[in-house]
C-alpha cells in the first residue's frame, strides 16, 4: 500500500462496510470514518422514512466525505460510504489524483438482505436494498471482494491486494 493512501470502502446498505472498515483501519494503524456517521439529519430521516435518497441529498453529503479525505492525506484513512454511483466516487475522489483506492464489497442481494433482516438499530431501512441494487453502477476500477467470507477473511485478502 502506498503511504497516507485514502481508502473508500463502498457497497450497498448490509455489505459490511463498518465492519470491514474499522478491521481494516485497525489492521493498518489508520483513521476509520463511517461515512453514514456525517449524513445531515433530513438524509436520515429521509431513509429512516423508507425514501431513497437522491443525487441532490448526496451532494453535500459525499463533499463533506472528500474534505475528510484530504484533511487525512498525511496518515492515509479508510472512509466507509455507499458511494453507489461513478459521479459519487468522483466526487469523493476530487483532489485525490493517485492517492486513493475504491474498494468494492461485492455480494448477492439474497445475502445482503439475509443479514439486513439480522441487523438491529440502523436508519436504513432493508426496504431500501432493492433501490441500492437498482442504483448500483459496479465500479471497474475498484478492488473488487466478495463479501461471501469472515470479515478476517475479507481484510486479510484486502491488505494482500493493495
Amino acid at each position: 500500500m502506498i503511504e497516507s493512501q485514502i481508502l473508500f470502502v463502498m457497497g450497498v446498505s448490509g455489505s459490511g462496510k463498518s465492519t470491514i472498515g474499522q478491521l481494516l483501519a485497525d489492521k493498518l494503524n489508520i483513521p476509520f470514518f463511517d461515512g453514514d456517521s456525517f449524513h445531515p439529519e433530513a438524509n436520515v430521516k429521509k431513509m429512516s422514512e423508507g425514501k431513497p435518497l437522491n443525487d441532490d441529498d448526496r451532494q453535500g453529503w459525499l463533499e463533506r466525505l472528500n474534505e475528510i479525505a484530504l484533511n487525512n492525506l498525511s496518515t492515509g484513512a479508510v472512509i466507509v460510504c455507499s458511494a453507489l454511483k461513478e459521479k459519487y466516487r468522483t466526487i469523493l475522489g476530487h483532489n485525490l489524483e493517485g492517492q486513493y483506492k475504491i474498494i468494492y464489497l461485492n455480494g448477492s442481494f439474497e445475502l445482503i438482505n439475509k443479514r439486513l433482516n439480522e441487523r438491529k438499530n440502523h436508519f436504513m431501512p432493508k426496504g431500501l436494498l432493492q433501490s441500492q441494487f437498482n442504483t448500483l453502477e459496479v465500479p471497474t476500477e475498484a478492488l473488487t471482494i466478495s463479501i461471501d467470507q469472515t470479515p478476517s477473511e475479507i481484510v486479510t485478502e484486502i491488505t494482500k491486494k493493495l
